[in-house]
């Protein structure tokens, strides 16, 4: 197939490129250029802000089999894809975000599914960060929202997929990677009351494999789709997993945020997953309709946990330049 990727250039775009790649398919890229790819000559380039003119301009007289929108944030670009690119491509993609289920009012409750979206949105919080990750949500609904209406109007081909926190080697979040590097110093590791008292996540590269595999698939066409693990651990659960797999001897110690506070320490960068704003979706219509399965959790996890041994960073995560004020925290707390 010929297939369009927009957005991407990293983590899950570059996964996905590779498939794309692998399986013989022709593969175009369309992006700002900011950042370098591996690819060489083995595809097209496009280079344009999505935002501007030139988006219809480098698609004019242009048709592609399939197109996977990775840079979908706002109602506008979902709009102005079917706008440029309908009667022009085979099946459209768009990644969306568990987080819109998050801002729903209210959300809810247990494991999300596709049908818990509709449905009125909660109030405009006051202030940071809840407000960017309500404005992340709400703008997603608006993006699928554009989407759906296309496929209504002129049946334009498109799905939405949902996926919750990604987790994998190239997350240049660093999210895992914030808790490697501190059960690797064999010191406590601080986990944040208040977490989500269950995780389920996704890997990087099964959601690449499941975006190859979804094309060209006209049950999909106009619907929406989660897609996620399976297993569902608490956060300590996920982090015992982690600490088995690097031999770590580190112990967990709960804390509750404020405590964190008043030790000059935030919250998100001592444990990026403790957040309230981690989407908890059922991934069963894309395994019970599509027959995907996700890798089990304690492989993607040990692949993770390999990949940073063999390689790894150069220097640790923002926030771990306080780590002695942790481990201090930590002794405080268990004193």
């Amino acid at each position: 197939m010929r297939v369009l990727v927009i957005g991407g250039s990293r983590f899950v775009g570059s996964l996905l490129t590779w498939r794309l790649l692998a399986q013989g398919h022709r593969a175009t890229l369309l992006n700002r250029g900011t950042r370098p790819d591996p690819f060489g000559d083995r595809v097209e380039r496009l280079r344009a802000d999505r935002t501007g003119p030139e988006l219809a301009r480098l698609l004019a007289g242009r048709d592609f089999d399939a197109s996977i929108d990775l840079a979908a944030y706002t109602g506008e670009d979902g709009r102005r894809a079917a706008e440029v690119l309908g009667g022009r491509v085979g099946h459209h993609v768009m990644i969306s975000t568990g987080q819109v289920y998050l801002v729903r009012a209210p959300r809810p409750g247990g494991a999300a599914r596709e049908e818990d979206y509709d449905g009125p949105v909660m109030a405009r919080p006051a202030g940071e960060p809840d407000l960017g990750e309500w404005s992340y949500g709400v703008e997603k609904r608006a993006c699928e929202d554009a989407l759906a209406e296309a496929f209504a109007r002129f049946r334009f081909p498109a799905t939405r997929v949902r996926i919750p926190m990604v987790n994998g080697e190239l997350d240049y979040y660093r999210r895992l990677e914030t808790y490697l590097w501190r059960l690797l110093d064999g010191g406590p590791v601080l986990v944040p009351d208040g977490a989500p008292a269950r995780t389920r996540h996704v890997y990087g590269d099964e959601v690449a494999r499941f975006l190859v595999e979804l094309l060209g698939r006209p049950a999909t066409y106009g619907r929406a789709f989660n897609l996620a693990q399976e297993e569902t651990p608490s956060l300590p659960e996920l982090l015992e997993k982690l600490r088995a797999l690097v031999g770590s001897r580190s112990e967990l110690v709960p804390v509750a945020p404020d405590a964190l506070a008043k030790a000059g320490l935030d919250p998100r960068a001592v444990s990026p997953l403790s957040t309230p704003w981690m989407s908890f979706v059922d991934p069963s219509r894309a395994r019970d309709e599509l027959g995907f399965r996700h890798l089990p959790l304690d492989v993607y996890l040990g692949r993770i946990a390999a990949s940073f041994l063999a390689h790894p960073p150069p220097a640790p995560t923002p926030g771990y330049e306080l780590r002695a004020r942790e481990v201090a925290l930590a002794a405080a707390l268990q004193a």
